[in-house]
């Protein structure tokens, strides 16, 4: 049910909007990436003056590059007598345009001599336009960290307006021509749809022969193959699929298989390219091959290994051309009468093509001929040992049966002689399956140097050591075995063992020779004590050298035990905190046990150790934000946190990163904090998650006496900074990342049993300011959102389109209300605006979303299968909502069907819908779009929401009804026969169903 523009219901079926049949029917788009920005959260609105003129930078990012409007305008001001056109509209039209920048990005429209072009090409040409393709000598000017640059060298478009001939007599008109250009960008260009509106015009130009005036584009046909004119398929690897198919149709003619349904076989895979990285298949002449060596023989086939001179053809994404793999090893598969089986043949060449796209599969890379038998051969990728003949393992050319054959060929030269040990270490060297496992040895005890006791029990004594060979490793350099010759390691004698061999083995099989399975001790080997009989278990060194003791908990042991340059010890950090205790002190005894609380609970080294931080550690303190209950300054942390220096081997210890930019969020009325805000926030403090912010510690105010949580700075600002920076280039493949790293940032919350709370894009931070680097997304204020003061557990914080309808009825914050959170956020990034941005905050729209309505969306405005799944997210029942690991695994497919070339056909839709998605996308960007105003009363900081407690008594009234069915035929009469047809606020406009539902609501209020 369609409630104006502005919400939908989900109770009953979908509202659809159809596609528009022309570029004039698109909706009118609102840019107005929500202003109302001043989030509970580390925004990006740093005030620091220019030290020249004394003024304020409009932000940090002009902060940081020394951009000053006043500044710049009175350059281009004193620079204007430096250049002239020599036609005074013309350069007060330049002049008028350079006073009008505003952001360091902006595009300087500039008057450029003629003299400054060269290598001038005339690339198009049609009725009413001339298009040439030129070098400008100095280039644009750019902003470049401080000053202003140039690029030099640049390629240009130099456009002639065909219809305006001695357009000296009428600059009007050609002006009016360019300012087409500069405020409406979906103007036709020859093999051009229309101008993309990041297009840059550079400035004006003027033919010194013909006069005629030029408008100076960036080179508009930088993604057009240079050799046929069409776009490339692949902009940026320079790729051009017709070209490629173009070749091997003309390079048909230079070979033959001498069979035509092989040639046709062939030419079809070539022609069926559908990305630059798919392997090439082809004919290969056999005098291509040298060094041929026979590996094996069946009585279908004979396989020979070889040198490929010429190697497999490949697109170079360096040189932006097809070249070759000289001398590259392959393994021929010579079939036997497959001259007489062509249907057989080509069907076995079929099973190899099919996952010839797979970088984990082994390849095939065309087919050859033995001239003297006939026979056909399949050319296929290296996947022989060079040494056994026997295929590879895995894709990383290990054979596990030649460790296997070397290992059992070395069992006559070693024996503990006893028969069940020696059989069962046989046994775990036969198990190996991988290259990293570990190869259980028996190990002589003169083998052992350096003995230390650091343990001893009635039943074992333990020692470090160190083993003088050294444990096996396979080099895959090499491609053989090799030894880590004196390699530190654990001995366990267990007493009495030699006469209870059986319990003693029984313990052995409980160790692990996984390399990378955690959790489980890892043996090298047995030993014996040469003077008591005792056997030993040689192990992985998980002892702490300074401490000398063992931390079986510690979840870093397995980087502990194999990584010796990160060696980390819980129990010593531990240690050094609690006697560091003394040293630092909050003035409150709730806090200092909060904070030693969550530093005991450490068992990781790239665990934040959290801290109280004096306030005087703080330097260059700047507020940068406000929301409900808080408000957010940058600041530089003198000494700076905590970090496990893994780099330096001697020293192995916590060093500080100083000056380190932070965020300090200052919690209002926390000087009476609770103990219950503390709990809340403890496991967000006590865990790192990949995608949640670094709480580092406190603080607090010395004059107001508020407490204050140290973040990690976030430099690009929330989710709705972000994007009013990067909205053009904010494409559907960007989105779709964003969306997959949040989700995995929400998964790893709920996995861990916690649920975030206030999940909005005020609370997501972009670590980065670009496009480019946008992946670094973090998650922030979880348990951080509310009144540091409450103890009423009922109140309801957040932000009201954000909060799932079960909590606004007052039912408890769940996972899945988190997802109707999600989808509320997948509602932005579509949409580039904020959700309910046109309707005031308050009870009415409180009683709405919980009633079933929902933001209005058509269903061209983004793909079909990202739309579906965020209406699914905004289910009213929770329990029909999916959960983040199914969201996860959706978003990644609809990832694959738009990024990946190995495309499945089930995803062939989805394909579509986000190629569909994003041109509509562009034509938005290059429409017209008149800015809309958010209501004052919409409020995108979290707050607590009073009206809640409302919406319970509502809900109960509305319990009357015998569905929601009956709700909403009662809002349809409402809607469809107001009271007053004379009165003009009823009239059919933006505003009535707003108005109706309210005087609805209004009328249900007055009835309790």
């Amino acid at each position: 049910m369609l409630i104006g523009s502005a919400f939908v219901s989900t109770s009953n079926a979908q509202e659809t909007i159809s596609l528009p049949d022309s570029e004039d029917d698109i909706m009118e788009i609102e840019d107005d990436i929500s202003d109302s920005s001043s989030d509970d959260s580390i925004e990006n609105t740093l005030s620091e003056k220019c030290e020249k003129c004394d003024e304020k930078y409009i932000d940090e990012d002009h902060a940081e590059r020394e951009w000053c409007k006043p500044c710049k305008l009175n350059y281009l001001k004193s620079n204007f007598i430096n250049w002239t056109s020599k036609n005074e509209k013309i350069d007060n039209y330049i002049q008028k345009r350079q006073l009008n920048i505003n952001k360091y990005y902006d595009t300087l429209l500039e008057w450029i001599p003629y003299n400054q072009f060269y290598d001038i090409k005339e690339v198009n040409k049609d009725d009413s336009v001339t298009e040439y393709s030129a070098i400008w000598k100095n280039g644009p000017l750019y902003h470049d960290e401080k000053e202003w640059k140039r690029y030099s060298d640049q390629n240009v478009i130099l456009r002639y307006m065909n219809n305006l001939h001695n357009s000296q007599d009428i600059v009007n008109e050609f002006l009016d021509e360019v300012n087409t250009y500069l405020t409406n960008f979906r103007a036709k260009f020859i093999n051009i749809d229309y101008i993309d509106c990041t297009t840059t015009i550079h400035g004006i130009s003027q033919n010194p022969d013909t006069m005629d005036y030029i408008i100076v584009f960036e080179d508009l046909y930088k993604n057009n193959c240079k050799n046929c004119g069409e776009i490339y398929t692949d902009v940026d690897y320079e790729w051009c699929k017709s070209c490629q198919i173009n070749s091997f149709e003309d390079d048909f003619i230079n070979w033959s298989s001498e069979n035509e349904e092989i040639d046709n076989f062939i030419l079809e895979k070539q022609i069926g390219v559908k990305n630059f990285y798919d392997k090439i298949f082809e004919w290969i002449p056999c005098d291509q091959f040298i060094e041929v060596k026979e590996i094996s023989k069946s009585e279908f086939a004979t396989l020979y290994s070889a040198i490929w001179k010429g190697g497999q053809l490949y697109y170079d994404d360096n040189d932006k051309k097809l070249m070759r793999k000289f001398d590259e090893e392959v393994v021929l598969k010579c079939l036997y009468n497959s001259q007489e089986k062509i249907d057989e043949f080509l069907s076995e060449v079929k099973t190899y093509l099919s996952v010839n796209n797979d970088k984990d599969a082994l390849h095939i890379y065309g087919i050859s001929r033995n001239p003297d038998t006939k026979d056909y051969i399949m050319v296929l990728q290296n996947e022989y040992c060079k040494q056994c003949g026997e295929k590879y393992t895995n894709i990383y050319r290990w054979c596990k049966s030649c460790p296997i054959n070397y290992l059992k060929n070395n069992f006559t030269n070693w024996t503990s002689k006893n028969k069940n040990i020696d059989k069962l270490i046989q046994e775990m060297q036969l198990k190996i399956k991988h290259r990293d496992d570990i190869v259980v040895e028996w190990i002589p005890s003169d083998q052992f140097n350096d003995i230390k006791e650091m343990n001893k029990s009635n039943s074992a004594a333990e020692y470090l050591a160190i083993w003088k060979d050294g444990p096996l490793y396979y080099c895959k350099n090499e491609n053989k075995w090799m030894r880590k010759s004196d390699k530190e390691v654990g001995l366990k004698c267990i007493y009495n063992s030699h006469n209870n061999a059986n319990e003693f083995l029984d313990e052995v099989k409980s160790y692990s020779i996984d390399q990378n399975f955690d959790g489980i001790d890892k043996i090298y080997g047995i030993s014996q004590c040469p003077v008591t009989e005792d056997y030993i278990i040689v192990w992985q060194d998980n002892y702490c050298e300074k401490c000398g003791k063992k931390d079986r908990n510690a979840i870093d042991r397995q980087q502990y035990q194999i990584n010796e340059t990160h060696k980390w010890c819980r129990l010593c950090q531990l240690d050094y905190l609690k006697k560091n205790f003394v040293n630092w002190t909050s003035e409150n005894e709730m806090i200092n046990n909060y904070i030693q609380e969550v530093q005991s609970v450490i068992d990781n080294r790239d665990n934040i150790v959290f801290e109280w931080i004096p306030y005087n550690q703080f330097n260059d303190i700047k507020k940068i934000g406000q929301g409900g209950f808080s408000i957010i300054y940058s600041a530089i942390w003198k000494e700076g946190p905590l970090i496990y220096n893994v780099h330096n081997y001697n020293e192995r210890r916590y060093e500080r990163i100083p000056n380190k930019k932070v965020a300090l969020k200052c919690l209002f009325h926390s000087q009476n904090i609770t103990l219950e805000f503390l709990n809340e926030i403890k496991a967000y403090s006590m865990n790192k998650y990949a995608n949640t912010i670094n709480v580092y510690g406190m603080s607090q105010n010395p004059n107001t006496k508020e407490y204050i949580m140290v973040l990690e700075y976030a430099k690009g600002g929330n989710f709705s900074d972000w994007v009013r920076k990067n909205y053009e280039d904010f494409e559907w493949k960007h989105k779709i990342d964003v969306s997959i790293d949040l989700i995995g940032g929400l998964q790893e919350i709920h996995r861990n049993q916690m649920v975030h709370r206030d999940f909005h894009v005020g609370n997501i931070l972009f670590m980065n300011n670009g496009i480019k680097d946008f992946t670094n997304i973090r998650i922030s204020d979880m348990g951080l959102s509310g009144k540091v003061d409450d103890k009423d557990k009922t109140n309801i914080y957040g932000v009201m389109p954000y909060v799932a309808p079960e909590v606004l009825s007052g039912r408890p914050y769940t996972q899945a209300a988190d997802i109707y959170s999600f989808g509320m956020i997948m509602y932005f990034i579509i949409m580039g605006r904020q959700p309910f941005a046109n309707r005031a905050h308050d009870e009415i729209l409180a009683w709405n979303i919980v009633s079933g309505f929902r933001p209005g969306i058509a269903e061209y405005e983004g793909p079909k299968c990202y739309i579906d799944l965020m209406k699914k997210c905004w289910d009213p029942n929770p329990e029909n909502r999916p959960n983040a690991t199914e969201i996860s695994d959706l978003l990644s497919s609809f990832e694959e069907s738009f990024t990946d070339g190995k495309i499945k056909p089930c995803h062939y839709e989805f394909e579509t819908q986000f190629k569909r998605a994003e041109k509509y996308r562009m034509l938005v960007l290059c429409s017209e779009k008149p800015k809309k105003d958010i209501h004052p009363q919409a409020i995108y900081t979290s707050r607590l929401l009073n009206c809640t407690k409302d919406i319970q008594k509502y809900d109960d009234k509305l319990n009357e009804f015998s569905d929601n069915i009956a709700v909403e035929n009662l809002l349809l009469q409402e809607l469809e026969n107001p009271k007053d047809e004379e009165n003009p606020k009823y009239k059919n406009n933006e505003f009535s169903d707003s108005i109706a539902v309210e005087e609805l609501f209004l009328q249900l209020a007055t009835q309790l």
